[in-house]
């Protein structure tokens, strides 16, 4: 298994609506290097949703319930949507802030190429911020 973050304005989409919707499709990706981690992600993996914008913060879980298929909403096959489902949200939001502040997140993409909206999170960087969000 894998684990990806997922990065989502929440005016446009939030954490609250996957809870309550339960599946969605993640798609309007068109970043490069986002397309490749989406073609990279399998059912079953997992990935943080990620409120960016005013927000800054991980809030929850979501599972990925299907491989990379090209986006019906786009005329280029190239962009391509996962679907995924609620898993559950965290105990309390861990803050970008936090993340900054811990020298253990310093070589993450979200610290390193920080406009990136879909990237892999390393298993330890996984363990960590699941620790953090039960303090």
């Amino acid at each position: 298994m894998n684990y990806w973050l997922c990065k989502q304005e929440p005016s446009s989409y939030d954490f609250d609506s996957l809870e309550k919707e339960k599946t969605t499709s993640w798609d309007d990706v068109h970043n490069n290097l986002a397309i490749k981690n989406i073609n990279s992600m399998k059912k079953g993996d997992l990935a943080f949703f990620y409120h960016s914008g005013d927000e800054k913060q991980i809030v929850g879980i979501m599972e990925i319930t299907s491989s990379a298929y090209p986006n019906p909403k786009e005329e280029n096959p190239r962009f391509v949507t996962i679907d995924v489902k609620y898993k559950k949200r965290l105990k309390r939001p861990v803050t970008l802030a936090e993340i900054k502040s811990n020298k253990k997140f310093k070589d993450w993409d979200l610290l390193r190429i920080s406009r990136l909206s879909v990237m892999p999170v390393p298993s330890q960087i996984w363990s960590e911020i699941l620790e953090i969000s039960q303090k």
